[in-house]
């Protein structure tokens, strides 16, 4: 078999220890190995650089475990090139696994040229992404503490949710906080209606009449305080993001043209992909790693199952929330696909193909620059 590289490296990360495993073909073309363990320290991680460097390895290979790659990658990425690869393509035949054979595996595979990188956006696109993925998580977790508030009222027979669009919109909060500071006249807290709301005082005074109990008060105050430490960190999140997308804000106005997709959603998709398409040739690879793509299962002229990959569940989070803003649009291409899929395939799975549609559009935007264009032809249009 086919050697591609003469000098090359496989590395075993844990936590606390990496084993690397060097190969060499000599100028005679005998083969040197050669294996060392290392800590997961910086100073030790500098030693197994020096050590790289010195055998004259230039290609690295090592899996994702978990989070423990990421100080060896970030380390070693400067000097070397650095091959991250899925764990599921390393399988050995079991019954004979160390950890030294492992890093041996990893360094003949890779030697071959057997091994398929996985997808490592640049250093600013990983920092954008530990600042989109914590927000998608507070959006989560601010959501839970709204609906627990939602059920303290009901526990009060409090039925503000029946005549206000949003229990946490200006007036909402005032009423909420009025009544955890004690204040229990219908009239007095329907008087805290602003704007559109004091159109409904007499529906207000009825639905704000229950049996506000201290224990209720307490959890209202816990609850509402949660809502509101959550909205500072997201807002300090998203001026952060702001800033940090301020050079591809030319990128994140044109995705924000497709149908389904706003600002949050844009840069959520950034974060995950970046703005280079050159690591994905054509807008299937890009599917299949988002999870977005049909599986492929045939066997003998049949064809066995269709499941989606498993791929990046945050951007496929954000794609299928992307199709569902975009299901009900009407004059839309999106729109009118949408409801073509839901008759055949159900409200899921045409959400999931709606999704990789929003996907290949916005790899062909990102590829060749183009701007979003609405073409719905007539039989759509009907």
């Amino acid at each position: 078999m086919e050697m591609l590289h003469r000098c090359c490296a496989g590395l075993d990360v844990h936590k606390k220890s990496v084993v690397a495993w060097i190969r060499r073909i000599t100028d005679d073309g005998r083969l040197e190995e050669k294996v060392c363990y290392f800590g997961t320290t910086t100073a030790e991680l500098l030693a197994l650089a020096d050590w790289l460097a010195a055998a004259g390895a230039r290609q690295v290979a090592m899996e994702t475990t978990g989070v423990s790659w990421k100080p060896v990658f970030n380390l070693l990425e400067p000097h070397f090139e650095v091959m991250l690869v899925n764990p599921q393509h390393l399988k050995k035949v079991p019954g004979r696994k160390t950890d030294v054979s492992d890093s041996q595996w990893i360094a003949e595979l890779l030697q071959h040229g057997l091994l398929r990188p996985s997808f490592i956006p640049p250093p600013e696109i990983r920092q954008l992404r530990d600042l989109t993925r914590p927000r998608s998580q507070l959006v989560r977790h601010r959501a839970t503490a709204c609906n627990r508030i939602q059920k303290v009222l009901e526990d009060a027979n409090i039925k503000l949710a029946a005549v206000a669009a949003d229990i946490l919109g200006v007036s909402g909060r005032a009423m909420l906080w009025a009544l955890v500071e004690g204040v229990e006249d219908p009239a007095v807290l329907a008087e805290l209606a602003r704007g559109r709301m004091r159109s409904k005082l007499p529906a207000l005074r009825e639905a704000l009449q229950g049996r506000v109990l201290d224990h209720h008060r307490f959890q209202r105050r816990e609850r509402l305080g949660q809502v509101n430490e959550r909205d500072e960190r997201i807002a300090r999140l998203s001026g952060r993001i702001a800033r940090v997308l301020a050079p591809h804000a030319a990128e994140l106005e044109r995705l924000q043209t497709i149908p389904g997709v706003d600002i949050r959603a844009a840069e959520g998709i950034l974060a995950e992909i970046g703005v280079d398409m050159s690591r994905f040739a054509t807008a299937g690879p890009l599917c299949r790693w988002a999870g977005m793509a049909p599986g492929n299962n045939p066997s003998a002229g049949k064809r066995k199952g269709g499941r989606t990959t498993t791929g990046s569940r945050w951007l496929r989070s954000v794609l299928v929330q992307a199709a569902w803003a975009a299901s009900p649009t009407q004059a839309t291409i999106l729109g009118a696909t949408y409801r073509r899929w839901f008759k055949r395939r159900g409200r899921k799975r045409a959400l999931v193909a709606l999704g990789h549609k929003i996907l290949v559009l916005i790899h062909t935007m990102l590829s060749d620059g183009t701007e979003y264009e609405e073409r719905l032809g007539p039989e759509e249009a009907a």
